[in-house]
């Protein structure tokens, strides 16, 4: 029994890991916010509920290898620590290359005595993008100390804009692999570059600008590992939703059909019942992130940057064009003015990234890019956009829903009566603790056993012979643990000799 046992395990942690190929890294927000500033957690029902830090997805979680890497433990990437590609010990302009030399220099690195680095696509370098960062736009001080940049300093070494080559602060643009199909100011080519200065992922040309001698210079990061990731596994499930078996998030397939402020769009999503379901969620950004489709764009294929499984709005742009709308997430993009930390939220660009330059309207950023609009506020007060750029604001942003998928079961797939059940665990979301019922028909021997999102086994709480009818077990996820377990997504597997069931839980820390 015990080598059969194993075997199940075994196959259950193959079948977990096998599940989830990309699985989405949470922002690590915390705070919450109303329309301008940080404020106490609200309760169910209460405005600004459903904002990014109520919910928590694959918590950030890193190893230091001790030789130059980090390893990504949700997403299973290994990274170089430092920008430092001179190795000179300082992070400064002298490091950045151009978009081209960090494809073809990645055959030359043996951080960590790896041979197989890769300069990575967009996907994979924003999933290190953490909202716990401070947006310095609009700082004029020269000290970066009080600053806080989005990617995790405590594995990371990271460097702001180098002002000695006059540089701003804010120019700590990463280079990625991935190219805009299309072109922005006006017919340069242009890369995806993702922000760890001020948190946003946008379109640079990759050649010289008007008056330059060279093209612009980013900051570089190799990566190696998991060449699935950032690759979507897309379902129509015939009722109206849509679900990614690469990253387990289940989408509605049409948005809200209409834009609406951001606190509008928090009480939409909370209030939503879709297909059968009511646990529906406004998007943090990077999941939002991770259903771009950046071989799609209105000005080249005439289509929304997203798989032309979903629904996307028509919408008419500021240049007049048929267009496709931006969308909010729940994710604030905090600044650091203190009185107006929350003034504005992360939204991506399904449609063209506009932005007013040269006395009209033109693609700046691309299709697929991640910028922030104000909460609130009326659009008419920005003729010409906002930022270097002239970055269109909307403030009236659109809606597409998300929830967890089910990943192994639904509620039409329980056993009939003669066969095992498993409930969904209550409370869900928890914390520390919750509650986990089943049933059977006989007395057999069980094992119930948790797992974390990689598959691997957390903690056994049952595996013995139980008697038939309907049993309770309360998992403290917290105090129970010989090893510190983190908020995020769950597995719980309850297996007999011949029948097993598996659910999905979230733990909220």
């Amino acid at each position: 029994m015990k080598k059969y046992l194993i075997i199940i395990l075994l196959v259950v942690t193959s079948f977990l890991m096998s599940e989830i190929t990309y699985p989405v890294v949470d922002t690590g927000q915390n705070q919450n916010y109303n329309n301008q500033t940080e404020i106490t957690a609200p309760e169910v029902g209460e405005a600004f509920y459903g904002q990014d830090a109520i919910y928590s997805g694959n918590q950030p979680s890193y190893s230091d290898n001790g030789d130059g890497t980090i390893t990504d433990n949700v997403t299973g990437l290994m990274w170089q620590k430092t920008t430092d590609q001179d190795g000179n010990g300082e992070i400064d302009y002298q490091d950045k290359m151009s978009q081209s030399e960090a494809v073809a220099n990645a055959a030359n690195c043996t951080t960590g005595g790896y041979t197989d680095w890769r300069l990575p696509n967009i996907k994979e370098q924003y999933s290190l993008m953490d909202f716990r960062g401070i947006d310095p736009s609009g700082y004029e001080g020269s000290s970066t100390d009080d600053l806080v940049p989005f990617i995790d300093t405590d594995y990371f070494e990271f460097g702001y804009g180098d002002i000695s080559a006059d540089e701003r602060i804010i120019d700590s643009q990463y280079a990625t692999s991935t190219l805009y199909i299309g072109t922005t100011m006006n017919g340069n080519e242009t890369m995806f570059g993702v922000n760890f200065a001020d948190g946003r992922i946008k379109g640079y040309p990759t050649g010289p600008m008007p008056g330059q001698q060279e093209g612009k210079q980013f900051y570089v990061l190799y990566v190696r590992g998991n060449a699935d990731y950032g690759i979507n596994d897309l379902t129509d499930n015939g009722d109206g939703t849509i679900t990614d078996n690469a990253t387990g998030l289940m989408w509605t397939q049409a948005d809200s059909g209409e834009g609406m402020l951001w606190e509008d769009a928090l009480a939409y999503a909370e209030a939503a019942e879709t297909a059968g379901y009511s646990d529906w969620r406004l998007p943090n950004v990077k999941e939002l992130q991770s259903i771009i489709d950046y071989t799609e764009a209105p000005s080249v294929t005439g289509n929304p940057a997203i798989d032309q499984v979903f629904n996307c709005t028509a919408i008419t742009s500021e240049a007049g064009t048929e267009d496709y709308p931006f969308y909010w997430t729940g994710t604030t993009h905090a600044s650091w003015l203190e009185d107006q930390s929350g003034t504005y939220a992360s939204y991506v660009c399904f449609g063209t990234a506009y932005g007013y330059m040269f006395g009209q309207w033109i693609d700046v950023h691309g299709a697929g890019a991640q910028r922030s609009d104000p909460k609130t506020g009326n659009p008419d007060d920005w003729p010409e956009g906002h930022g270097p750029q002239g970055d269109a604001i909307r403030i009236y942003n659109y809606v597409r829903l998300v929830r967890d998928a089910p990943q192994t079961s639904t509620d039409s797939d329980l056993p009939e009566t003669g066969s095992i059940q498993l409930k969904q665990n209550y409370p869900n979301p928890f914390n520390p603790s919750t509650r986990l019922d089943f049933y059977l028909p006989s007395s057999e021997y069980v094992n119930l056993s948790i797992f974390n999102i990689r598959g691997q086994k957390i903690i056994t709480l049952i595996n013995e012979i139980l008697s038939e009818g309907e049993h309770t077990l309360v998992w403290d996820g917290v105090n129970t643990q010989r090893e510190k377990v983190s908020g995020g997504i769950y597995f719980y597997t309850l297996r007999t000799a011949g029948e097993r069931i598996t659910r999905k839980m979230v733990m909220i820390l």
